[in-house]
Parts: structure tokens; C-alpha cells; sequence
């Protein structure tokens, strides 16, 4: 272990998820598939809409955007965990961890702040559809993308200068498959109350605003689609919000368990539920917008048809 001037040392050594020899091999072939699919499956979704005219709609662009944000949120954890698969120190640099919690944090943070806006799309498209192209407006599309990367990227800013002005002179030994917050934060031997106090205040607002405009956006919507006299009339009403509002449950309820906690309580499964939201979701999210999406599958079907007759 090297250090520099006695206050941090020049890398970490991630544990990952085992420390078996005989797991690496499995482990590195299991998630260089799961990549493979998150790569193929959100590409595909991002081809999709741009190759479909009737795609160019708010929903779709969000959607779009959301599927490149997940390929640049896998990119920053898993070559390096695929690398250290392969082995034997798997070590990080101290700049690279940095780097990469900043870019895990931030793009993280657009996740679910596109989410909020596709919420707010969906409240738009249900409870004002005759305004829903007025309201909807590229102008006001491109000010929610806006706001959906500057506040991830300033806040993840905040987190990351934080940590960088602790001291770690114990162990170097990071208990994650990639530089996470918390567990950075429990190898500092210096006090880390202001990191705790920011976490537990500033992180829940940033948070919680996307958070708070799903909840009210779906909200409206519950009670517009109550109104409706017909039960086909309600299916209908529903269905498009179906494939969202999934991501939306999966997506908060994995990360809400693993950090709306004591930093001291934080364990070994909130590693493993850790990789529900930084790679399942990724993965999952486009099967779920293609197989409960008809218009998803009837513009993958005439992608798939361009492609043959080339």
C-alpha cells in the first residue's frame, strides 16, 4: 500500500463481490453477457425511435436519452469489474475512484431525473391531451433535459469534493465492486459528519424532487383515470404508463433500501442490492419498454425489416 504524506493512499483495492479464485471466471462471464445486453438492448431502443417517425414524440425523446444515459451509468462500473475479474490486485487509482464516483453518482441522478420527466409527460398526455403539444413543447422538453443534467452533475460535484478532503490512513480496502460513497466514507479515519449532514439533507432534496413530481404526476393521473366511465377507457389510460411507472418501483425501491440508512448499518447486502439498480435495471429496462410498448415493437419490427432488405 502506498501512501501520500500519510493522509490517503495512491489507490484502493476493490473487493468486489468475492474473493474466491474459483468465482472470478464465472463472475467475469456472467457480467460481460449482463453488459453485452445492456449495450445491444439500449442501443437497439435508441435506433428504434430515431428510425420511426411516429417515435419523435416527448415520451420517446426521454426515453431515447434515457437509454444512452444507462449505457454511459454500466460503463462506469462494470470494464473495471470485468477487469479486476481478471485480476489479481484489483486495484484502483485514487484519481479513478474519484472519477468514477462522480460519474456513477451523476448519471445515477439523471436516471432519476429523466424518470421525473417522463412522468411529467405521461400527467400531460392523461389529464391535458388537447394541450398536450403546446405544453410539451420542444422549448420546455429541452429545459427539463437541461435541469435533468445540470443538477445530477452539480451534485454529484459536491459529493466527490467532500470526500476528497478526507483522510484515510487505516486500510484501503474498498468493500464494494466500485467506488460507492458510503463505503469510501467508512475507510476515512477523519470525521466524515459533513459528508453524513450533506447526505442526509441536500442528497434527499436533490432526490426527492424528481421523486416528488412522479408522485404528484401520478397522482393526477389516478384520479383523471378514476373519472373516466369506461373500463376500456381506464386500460387504455393506464397502459401507457405501465412500462414507467415499473422502472419507477424498481429503480427508487433498490436505491431508497441501500441509502436511507446509517453509513455504520451499511453491509455486505447492500452490496448485492447495489447491483440491482446500477446493472438489472439497465438491463431490464429495455425489454420493459419494448414488450409492453406496442408502438416500441411495431417500430422494432420495421427496423428489423430496413435491416433485412439492405
Amino acid at each position: 500500500m502506498r501512501w501520500n504524506n500519510l493522509t490517503r493512499p495512491s489507490e484502493f483495492v476493490l473487493m468486489g463481490l468475492s474473493s474466491r479464485p474459483e468465482d472470478q471466471m464465472p463472475l467475469f462471464a456472467l457480467f460481460l453477457a449482463i453488459y453485452m445486453v445492456i449495450l445491444m438492448g439500449n442501443l437497439i431502443i435508441i435506433l428504434v425511435i430515431y428510425s420511426d417517425n411516429r417515435l419523435q414524440t416527448p415520451m420517446y425523446f426521454f426515453l431515447s436519452i434515457l437509454s444512452f444515459v444507462d449505457i454511459c451509468y454500466t460503463t462506469v462500473t462494470i470494464p473495471k469489474m470485468l477487469t479486476n475479474f481478471l485480476s489479481e490486485a484489483k486495484s484502483i487509482l485514487y484519481t479513478e475512484c474519484l472519477t468514477q464516483m462522480y460519474f456513477f453518482l451523476s448519471f445515477g441522478n439523471v436516471d432519476s431525473y429523466l424518470l421525473g420527466a417522463m412522468a411529467i409527460d405521461r400527467y400531460v398526455a392523461i389529464c391535458n391531451p388537447f394541450h398536450y403539444v403546446t405544453k410539451m413543447s420542444y422549448k420546455f422538453c429541452g429545459i427539463l433535459l437541461v435541469f435533468a443534467f445540470i443538477i445530477p452533475f452539480l451534485h454529484s460535484l459536491l459529493h466527490v469534493l467532500l470526500v476528497n478532503r478526507l483522510t484515510f490512513c487505516a486500510s484501503n480496502v474498498i468493500s464494494h465492486f466500485f467506488c460507492d460513497v458510503n463505503p469510501v466514507l467508512k475507510l476515512s479515519c477523519s470525521s466524515t459528519f459533513v459528508n453524513e449532514i450533506v447526505i442526509k439533507t441536500e442528497a434527499p432534496f436533490v432526490i426527492m424532487t424528481p421523486c416528488t413530481c412522479i408522485i404528484i404526476s401520478y397522482l393526477r393521473i389516478f384520479i383523471t383515470v378514476l373519472k373516466i366511465p369506461s373500463a376500456a377507457g381506464k386500460y387504455k389510460a393506464f397502459s401507457t404508463c405501465g412500462s414507467h411507472l415499473t422502472v419507477v418501483i424498481l429503480f427508487y425501491g433498490s436505491a431508497s433500501y441501500v441509502y436511507f440508512q446509517p453509513l455504520s448499518s451499511y453491509t455486505v447486502k447492500d452490496r448485492v442490492a447495489t447491483l440491482f439498480y446500477t446493472i438489472l435495471i439497465p438491463m431490464l429496462n429495455p425489454f420493459i419498454y419494448s414488450l409492453r410498448n406496442k408502438d416500441m415493437k411495431r417500430g422494432l419490427g420495421k427496423l428489423l425489416v430496413k435491416i433485412k432488405s439492405q
